[in-house]
């Protein structure tokens, strides 16, 4: 093993473990911050949130050593495998896991709680990878994309009868990585469009929204396309399709669960109670407004730590550093990330190997569609999901997850120069 190590060192990318790393730290300090507690002011007090963090900081260090000690060709050669075993742990959960928070999605052993959908990521990004790597070789470009699609839908659908939503709604960033390897552009748009109209539906008048389709539908068929009766087919298809949603918005929105109800009201701000179901987002802005350019300081927080913010430590994990950081804090905290997902997409294009390259794209999508989400949630940008923000929200499955995904990435890259089948 030390002659492995040995060899590939002068290959790591020690520029993304130095971003990874800085971030670690940073979200160490922030649930520090969030959750201090003056009776137990030593950060390694491990009966207290930020000392079970360290905890699981040093575990996650040593998955990530044993992962960049491991031959890169033991992730390709047991990707399908690995994938199986998480889809089976997906299922299995339903059955013999525990309740927390209410959702059906934890295995507990002992004092610690495992989360196959959330801990399992990785293994899907290598199925995908393996089966997208191998079967481009093939002429049938449309079996390939659809079973694509069912290899990502598949255990998706398992996390939503988890009532796991929040991790579910993570899995279509995998759209990124079909782009990538060839999906076309237009699928992209018609799923913004299809969101854009659901939002509309719901806020707007169904009348006015149907007029304006009929009118870019009718002036689409009269300038971009020859007139002939395929192009009414297919011109009249796409426009019974948007009605289609229009008209179903309620349909749909009445049969979601009540608390899924309640946050897309609150997002488009409909009905809502401050005191109530409005309570974690009105309570979040009003930390990050106090924030204000420089912050209070440090530890000098007070929504989060007098617990005026619900879930101050892992879901509204952002809240922290804006209101004690400030903008320039919380700038920074983004510009790393940033960083982090520039950089592993420069890592991914640079990869002789198609399996590396997809599983690389993958990883950015997946991180990129984490911190928008959970960013734009607690901005009030998009509908409170509870998902993490990566390497700085509590939790030891979240945080081993992401490290875990990040560094076979960076073990696949550091053997580069070898083709992985």
């Amino acid at each position: 093993m030390t002659d492995r190590r040995n060899t590939i060192t002068p290959y790591v990318d020690w520029f993304t473990i130095s971003i990874y790393f800085v971030i670690v730290v940073m979200g160490w300090l922030n649930i520090y911050s969030a959750v201090f507690n003056p009776s137990h002011p030593q950060i390694l007090d491990f009966s207290q949130r930020y000392g079970k963090q360290f905890i699981w900081i040093m575990t996650g260090f040593s998955i990530a050593f044993l992962v960049m000690l491991s031959d890169a060709s033991f992730f390709s050669f047991f990707a399908y495998p690995l994938y199986g075993i998480i889809v089976f742990a997906d299922l299995a959960v339903r059955f013999v896991g525990r309740d927390i928070a209410g959702s059906h999605s934890w295995f507990r052993i002992g004092e610690i709680g495992i989360q196959p959908a959330e801990l399992g990521i990785f293994a899907i990004n290598l199925g995908l990878a393996k089966y997208l790597s191998n079967e481009k070789k093939t002429s049938n470009a449309k079996q390939i994309r659809l079973v694509a699609i069912a290899m990502i839908v598949f255990p998706m659908l398992l996390i939503i009868l988890q009532n796991e939503t929040g991790v579910a709604v993570t899995y279509p960033a995998f759209i990124f990585v079909l782009y990538r390897e060839g999906l076309s552009g237009n699928i992209l748009l018609v799923g913004f469009v299809l969101i854009a109209l659901f939002i509309l539906a719901l806020v707007g008048s169904k009348l006015v929204i149907s007029l304006g389709l009929l009118g870019i539908a009718l002036f689409a068929f009269l300038i971009f396309t020859k007139r002939k009766l395929k192009d009414i087919t297919k011109v009249g298809g796409i426009l019974a399709l948007c009605l289609g949603i229009v008209f179903g918005t309620n349909y749909a929105f009445n049969h979601l669960e009540p608390h899924q109800k309640k946050r897309i009201q609150v997002f488009l701000q409909q009905n809502v109670n401050n005191s109530k179901e409005g309570y974690n987002l009105h309570q979040a802005e009003i930390a990050i407004a106090s924030g204000s350019v420089f912050g209070k300081g440090y530890l000098q927080g007070t929504q989060a730590k007098l617990n005026y913010v619900p879930a101050h430590a892992t879901d509204f994990i952002f809240v922290t550093p804006c209101e004690e950081w400030g903008f320039f804090g919380a700038a920074g905290i983004v510009i790393l990330y940033f960083l982090l997902i520039l950089r592993l997409i420069f890592l991914a294009e640079r990869q002789r190997s198609p399996f590396s390259r997809i599983y690389g794209y993958g990883v950015a999508s997946i991180f990129f569609i984490h911190v928008a989400i959970n960013v734009g949630m607690n901005l009030g940008l998009v509908p409170v999901i509870g998902i993490p923000l990566p390497f700085i929200s509590y939790g030891g499955s979240s945080f081993w997850a992401f490290t875990l995904l990040l560094f076979i990435f960076l073990r696949l890259d550091a053997d580069r120069l070898q083709i992985l089948r």
